[in-house]
């Protein structure tokens, strides 16, 4: 198994990274619209569909994003989406982890289906527009999301007690969570520290909330690292709720799409919305 997980991701690290690396956006908003389309391919499944109707419903979700690139949205500003996805997700935190699985399960198939499409597509504008922003700004957004889970998953595993969600997660405390932030805080001085030394137009997301003030950016770091632990319960919920241990078998010894990108979904669109409002 870790022979396998390793050998996905040195092949996943090979077509990423010269995508993300590019002068061009273009290789990366690409790329990225294939990964949509596979998570979307397991969201259908996650939900009742299999087979050619959760093909069709993968391929239309990236149709539809080559469609909304080739209409020039990616050369648009999208505040309001920004606000609505944080919206969304809050809610979702509030609603689905407090109801759990039953509750979720009471939801209509085609409300839960067309809902996850939607912050599917809100999280591949918003990781592209990161790229747009600039690529130390992507590489910020997404360190943290890594440092997070890293951090949490020590922490949890050396000082866990008190369970965060033992229906969904049980693996998971509130030891991890805290030493989750912990890590996004050390995380941020990394980046304070490389945008003094390396200056760059497009400086990480951390330089741009501290131009803000210390209390802001722990303001906001709370924020993502409470929005990555949303985005991974939330998965969790769902696969529970299908019967389901990984969202797919596409990434050997690694699950699905949905299971390697289930904490940026959130985070995504809200460190583009801080970005937004750093901008005024």
């Amino acid at each position: 198994m870790l022979k396998q997980r390793i050998i996905t991701a040195l092949v996943l690290l090979a077509v990423v990274l010269p995508a993300m690396f590019h002068t061009s956006v273009v290789p990366f908003a690409a790329l990225a619209v294939v990964m949509v389309a596979a998570a979307g391919w397991e969201w259908a499944r996650m939900n009742t569909l299999s087979g050619r109707p959760a093909l069709l419903i993968g391929g239309g979700l990236g149709a539809l994003l080559l469609l909304f690139w080739a209409g020039g949205g990616l050369d648009r500003s999208w505040p309001v989406v920004w606000w609505l996805s944080a919206g969304v997700w809050l809610s979702l935190a509030l609603l689905m982890l407090r109801r759990g699985v039953p509750g979720w399960q009471r939801w209509p198939v085609a409300s839960r289906l067309t809902g996850g499409l939607l912050m599917l597509a809100c999280a591949w504008l918003a990781l592209v527009q990161a790229r747009q922003t600039g690529l130390l700004f992507l590489l910020s957004v997404l360190t943290l999301v890594w440092a997070a889970d890293i951090a949490a998953y020590a922490g949890g595993r050396a000082f866990g007690r008190r369970k965060l969600a033992p229906t969904l997660s049980p693996g998971k405390s509130w030891e991890g969570v805290f030493s989750g932030l912990l890590g996004v805080v050390l995380l941020a001085l990394f980046w304070l520290w490389f945008d003094l030394r390396f200056p760059s137009d497009a400086p990480s997301l951390f330089s741009r909330l501290w131009e803000a003030g210390p209390v802001w950016t722990l303001v906001a770091l709370l924020l993502l690292t409470a929005a990555s632990v949303v985005g991974d319960l939330l998965e969790s919920l769902v696969k529970r709720g299908a019967g389901m241990k990984d969202s797919s078998r596409l990434l050997p010894g690694h699950g699905g799409v949905l299971d390697r990108v289930d904490a940026l979904l959130p985070v995504l669109p809200v460190a583009m919305l801080f970005a937004h409002l750093l901008e005024k």
